[in-house]
């Protein structure tokens, strides 16, 4: 053989596939092109990644996955499916996963029930591109029991969309009975599986047919990574993974390694989360500013039962009401000297409220401004969903949610503390 010139040196030097050494955590596999020792070879692989039928993983291309996207499957199948027969799939973001498991088992003409409280993006899908292909979406109140939910089923109903605690006012809905009803009438059952993941929750046990994790929550644990995956009983794992093949949803070795890195201490980060978030909760309750804090593991929230029969434990994610009277003093304190229309409202005014919700949002040591969560740093938001419901309106004081990241809680209670009292001056002012 002729010695090849420098151009195709460049080309194929350096690729010793055949050396191997086994290292703690997984190689990175950075892929497209996947190659075949033969034209037979190549026809089996592609055929086995499109159908999906076979082998459990087969590549044929970079979409359809590498080794270090498989094993990020099968760990989320061994942790999520808890000894059930099920199937991963893996997507570039938590809502690409909501979006791709909905489109999989919908189609025009049919019906889908979705929580009233489910995360604000998947109703916007729902009711935006679901609409205009012809899917027709009903909300259910989140904490409505079976025998209400079954009312609300029509005979095209395809798909049943839960989550629990529901996003903002953290509902816990009787998903166990909700998934028994699904079931009995051919129904396919969802949960976004978010707050909880399997450290505390595994939805397949409470008889879910599908589970949704935005793996960019705790899974990465560092506000640094964007995925999430659909996971399946291994019925209904063909239809997901035509979907997914159709729509092109895959992502790359490098978050895929992150995640698994990640996974390794999400439950040491999650008990870390749950202690944290219990401690502000309580401090929360006796603060005068505060008219309830709707967190599902304490005894006061209307659901707590219902937790402590399907959780082990609890995230760092909850929401607080601030006080209505508090508002309502500040009112009749504005009114005072405002116009008559003004102090009729019963509300100060929409100025002197952007003010606080600023005081005690703006400026904190610990808390940063953020619409995500579930990473090592604490957040904080006011809870504008107005838009977001349907049949549940919330009817209370202004709503605040907070996630716990892993400082210290006696300093995120101390922080709080000065925002609140911040809040008080600004409305009183």
């Amino acid at each position: 053989m002729p010695k090849p010139s420098f151009s195709t040196l460049l080309s194929h030097t350096g690729r010793r596939f055949e050396e191997r050494i086994t290292t703690v955590n997984l190689p990175v596999y950075r892929a497209s092109t996947v190659l075949f020792p033969s034209l037979a070879a190549a026809a089996e692989a592609g055929h086995g990644a499109s159908s999906g039928v076979g082998a459990p993983h087969i590549a044929s291309y970079g979409t359809a996955g590498t080794p270090t996207t498989f094993a990020l499957m099968d760990a989320l199948c061994e942790l999520e499916g808890a000894g059930a027969a099920c199937r991963a799939a893996l997507m570039p973001s938590g809502l690409a996963a909501i979006s791709t498991a909905l489109l999989a088992f919908l189609k025009p003409g049919d019906h889908l029930l979705m929580s009233d409280s489910v995360y604000g993006p998947a109703r916007v899908f729902a009711l935006g591109m679901l609409k205009r292909l012809g899917v027709e979406t009903t909300f259910f109140r989140p904490d409505a029991e079976a025998g209400e939910v079954a009312t609300l089923l029509r005979p095209n109903t395809r798909v049943l969309y839960l989550e629990s605690p529901g996003s903002y006012t953290f509902e816990i809905q009787d998903v166990p009975a909700l998934a028994v009803l699904a079931r009995a009438r051919g129904i396919v059952s969802m949960i976004d599986n978010a707050w909880a993941s399997p450290v505390f929750a595994r939805p397949f046990d409470w008889g879910v047919d599908i589970s949704i994790l935005p793996l960019t929550k705790y899974w990465s644990g560092h506000s640094d990574v964007l995925m999430g995956a659909v996971v399946v009983r291994e019925e209904h794992w063909t239809t997901l993974w035509g979907a997914v093949r159709e729509l092109g949803m895959c992502v790359g070795g490098d978050d895929a390694f992150l995640i698994l890195r990640g996974l390794r201490t999400v439950e040491v980060r999650m008990r870390r989360h749950e202690q944290s978030a219990l401690a502000v909760a309580r401090a929360l309750i006796v603060r005068p500013e505060v008219g309830r804090v709707l967190h599902p593991a304490l005894p006061s929230h209307p659901n707590h039962a219902l937790w402590q029969r399907d959780f082990t434990g609890s995230s760092g994610l909850f929401s607080f009401e601030l006080d209505p009277a508090l508002f309502a003093t500040a009112a009749g304190a504005a009114g005072a000297t405002a116009p008559e229309s003004d102090a009729a409202r019963g509300a100060p005014d929409a100025a002197r409220t952007a003010c606080a919700m600023a005081a005690l949002c703006e400026g904190r040591r610990h808390f940063g401004i953020g619409y995500s969560w579930a990473g090592y740093e604490s957040l904080i938001m006011p809870a504008s969903i107005a838009n977001l419901r349907s049949v549940a309106q919330w009817n209370g004081g202004p709503l605040v949610r907070i996630h716990c990241g892993l400082e210290d809680p006696a300093d995120l209670i101390a922080d709080l503390g000065e925002g609140l009292d911040a809040l008080r001056a600004a409305l009183l002012a």
